[in-house]
């Protein structure tokens, strides 16, 4: 990365910090052009992996806005600049610094923020993206179940549940005051939910009550049927 112009390098270092999601600071001192050129195939196309002079990348930092990072430049200094995912960036120099313990993980920035060595490796021992993104799918569609499965059924069993739902609460003294379906109180809202949201623990509630109708009903559609 070492030019001639030194104007030039910074205003080359500046573009990294102002085009990058995160940019991890590293002291490379006793690895080998051969080690620098496996850890920038492993980082791959998204992350700009720069040897730098200490001095002009503090011009850069300033220039770019970028403050804090004084104190890790010191020493033989080296710069992940990562484009894409911060996570994956920060994963691959945790791992191969683990194989190859002459890379020193010093810090970086992330949003602004500084990040610590220790910041570093928190965020690497993230788990990946699509992992999260499964674990949520997972947990809105286990959520959704009930509610999917009660407009998927025919409209003519729908209409007469809705039906008997309302028989039920004009039957019941005080009707008129009365809310659609109501939960009892509880005494503890924490010891009720057991740490759900109370939202959630509602609409379970409202779910059973609502089979209960159901059953109540077509019960009574098959003591007629078995009468007539």
């Amino acid at each position: 990365m070492a030019r001639p112009n030194k104007a030039s390098t910074v205003a080359e270092i500046a573009d990294h910090f102002r085009g990058s999601t995160a940019a991890v600071l590293t002291e490379y001192r006793g690895l080998s052009v051969a080690q620098m050129k496996s850890l920038r195939r492993a980082l791959g196309s998204e992350v700009t992996y720069a040897v730098v002079k200490n001095t002009l990348t503090k011009i850069a930092a300033k220039d770019a806005g970028v403050t804090g990072l004084d104190s890790l430049l010191e020493g033989p200094s080296a710069i992940a600049f990562v484009s894409g995912d911060p996570v994956d960036a920060a994963r691959g120099i945790r791992d191969f610094a683990k194989e190859n313990p002459a890379l020193v993980i010093k810090g970086g920035i992330m949003d602004g923020a500084v990040l610590s060595a220790a910041d570093v490796t928190k965020l690497a021992n993230l788990e990946p993206r699509e992992v999260l993104l499964a674990k949520l799918a997972g947990a809105m569609k286990a959520k959704q179940s009930q509610a999917a499965a009660l407009f998927a059924a025919p409209l003519s069993k729908t209409a007469r549940t809705l039906a008997a739902l309302q028989g039920k609460l004009e039957s019941e003294p005080g009707a008129a005051a009365a809310e659609p379906v109501a939960s009892a109180p509880v005494a503890d809202e924490a010891a009720a939910t057991d740490g759900e949201p109370m939202a959630e623990v509602q609409a379970e509630v409202e779910t059973e009550e609502l089979a209960a109708v159901v059953e109540a009903e077509e019960t009574d559609v098959t003591e007629e049927t078995t009468e007539g």
